[in-house]
């Protein structure tokens, strides 16, 4: 089954292929995705890459947690579960 990282402190000029490709070395990755705002889609600093299993999901959390990708000292960690957030904005009752 695939487990999901969450990956913090890209540089702003990581892409997906290059999350894609580094994390590749660690074994299959289903997905690579650098979150970007949806208004100016610049990348927000953080992204996911799944894993195509818990031990290459291991491997590359071991491998890649601390180290340096396009100049940027990276945090890799297990994805927790979306939080149900409140929705915001204007409510006429």
């Amino acid at each position: 089954m695939a487990k999901k990282l969450f990956v913090g402190g890209l540089s702003y000029d990581t892409t997906d292929a290059t999350l894609k490709e580094i994390f590749s070395e660690a074994g299959s990755v289903e997905s690579a995705v650098v979150i970007t705002d949806k208004f100016s889609g610049r990348s927000k600093g953080f992204g996911f890459v799944e894993m195509s299993n818990d031990d290459e999901a291991a491997k590359a959390t071991e491998m890649f947690n601390g180290k340096e990708i396009d100049g940027r000292k990276v945090t890799v960690n297990e994805a927790r579960p979306l939080e149900p957030r409140p929705r915001g904005g204007f409510r006429n009752e």
